[in-house]
């Protein structure tokens, strides 16, 4: 005898997909990327322009730092990952020479075509491709790049352990990776002037320039929601990488990590 089915049946409760950080917001972790996409799709214009306002020039200093970090020589691969506007990229190019070889990657459109014009106009090309790609899942096969670089892009991935992991992955024994992020500043008593910088200042600066203050208020979100030094050290030698460091630059608003593949 078949038992009829009634409406009524007891059903599984659904499955909750699982949240994840977008700045102080919680949000299925299924909409983090494209939350993301339209930050630096809004962004994206006037990208450079706030990176000069919002550090005061200092971004600059950092990433001609963190260049000279890579140890590349004339010859090699190098992979820039989420590299925005390109300003690592630039350099990068430069260290390998006409020989060597960089892998651009975006999983912003948008930016990565910022970031190929913009070394053009420095009249870099050749030794540069352009690959949309996302720094969870890299198109490129094991052990192929004698460093990585990953500049302010890290707080933005939604999987950080999967982003490092995929580094290792491609990274050459004796390669390395070099993480510029934002980080846990060293201020002491001059810390509730640099959260009012970041809560109030920024995102009028941003509405006031970019026309989006709700971006840079993500921005200002991210930061604090991103592991502090000694955390992303540990997750850098979880996923593998030895020898690993941390500078930090200006008390620490900013700070590079280094780690290795032996």
């Amino acid at each position: 005898m078949i038992k009829p089915i009634y409406d009524d049946a007891p059903q599984p409760p659904p499955r909750r997909e699982r949240l994840t950080d977008f700045g102080y917001e919680r949000v299925p972790i299924g909409e983090k990327k494209a939350r993301v996409r339209g930050v630096f799709d809004s962004v994206a214009p006037r990208y450079d322009l706030m990176n000069d306002v919002m550090s005061l020039g200092l971004h600059r200093y950092w990433k001609r730092f963190t260049i000279s970090q890579t140890g590349l020589r004339t010859g090699q691969q190098a992979l820039d990952v989420a590299a925005g506007s390109g300003d690592l990229a630039l350099g990068l190019a430069r260290r390998v020479g006409r020989t060597g070889r960089v892998l651009v990657t975006d999983i912003n459109r948008r930016m990565l075509e910022l970031g190929r014009d913009r070394l053009l106009d420095e009249g870099i090309a050749g030794n540069v491709a352009y690959v949309q790609a996302d720094a969870e899942a890299l198109p490129f096969a094991d052990r192929t790049f004698h460093c990585v670089t990953i500049g302010f892009g890290l707080r933005n991935v939604t999987d950080k352990d999967k982003a490092l992991a995929e580094m290792y992955r491609v990274l050459k024994p004796g390669g390395r990776l070099l993480v510029l992020e934002f980080s846990k500043p060293l201020l002491g008593p001059l810390e509730p002037l640099y959260d009012a910088y970041s809560f109030q200042v920024l995102p009028r600066l941003g509405r006031l320039l970019a026309r989006d203050a709700a971006s840079y208020r993500y921005l200002a979100e991210s930061i604090r929601r991103h592991p502090d030094q000694q955390t992303l050290m540990r997750m850098m030698e979880r996923r593998g990488f030895e020898r690993c460091r941390c500078h930090n630059l200006t008390t620490g608003i900013v700070a590079l990590h280094v780690g290795y593949r032996l």
